[in-house]
């Protein structure tokens, strides 16, 4: 059975207003707000290598919109002398990144292996599970970041590619240590 057509109909589905995205987006970056401490493993498929470190993850909310994007900073600190980074120096035990939700885009003012802006790509799974591809040098990031047991909990788990092999996995928890604080100027 065909569907009749007028004139100045298309049979073109309608397109998903950003609003509706944005809303959404916004509600679940609004539930990661505040303090975490990340409790991670990394699995380094060059040695072999398991290597654990605890951090302390810090996020928050611009209090103004730029050009009509919610902005957000993400401060990371590690918890004390962390051998971890004795062992891999390439990675820094402190950092701050800026980053503006665009759409269905995260676009960040570093990568976390490279300092050059990255733009990421968000796929929302469910309401409680987003997933973010970002593509920058060599790389190639595939980070899935799941609330838990009513936003007490952050499940988050990474795979990177370089030059298409996997070279990197991830798995970080991390529990609530504090609730969102006032936006920052």
């Amino acid at each position: 059975m065909t569907t009749p057509t007028q004139p100045g109909l298309s049979r073109v589905p309608p397109v998903q207003s950003r609003i509706r995205l944005d809303s959404s987006l916004r509600r679940w970056f609004a539930r990661n707000l505040g303090l975490w401490r990340s409790r991670r493993t990394y699995f380094f498929t060059e040695d072999d290598a398991v290597l654990r470190v605890d951090m302390n993850l810090r996020i928050e909310v611009h209090s103004e919109l730029v050009d009509g994007d919610e902005g957000y900073r993400f401060t990371w600190w590690a918890e004390g002398h962390q051998p971890f980074f004795d062992t891999k120096p390439d990675y820094r035990p402190e950092g701050t990144m800026e980053a503006w939700l665009c759409g269905h885009q995260l676009r960040r003012s570093c990568g976390y292996l490279a300092g050059a802006p990255t733009v990421s790509q968000i796929r929302q799974i469910d309401e409680h599970t987003m997933a973010f591809q970002s593509h920058y040098d060599d790389w190639e990031v595939l980070e899935q970041i799941r609330l838990v047991d009513q936003d007490r909990y952050r499940s988050r788990s990474i795979h990177t590619w370089r030059h298409g092999s996997l070279e990197l996995v991830e798995h970080h928890h991390e529990i609530r240590l504090e609730a969102a604080g006032e936006p920052i100027g």
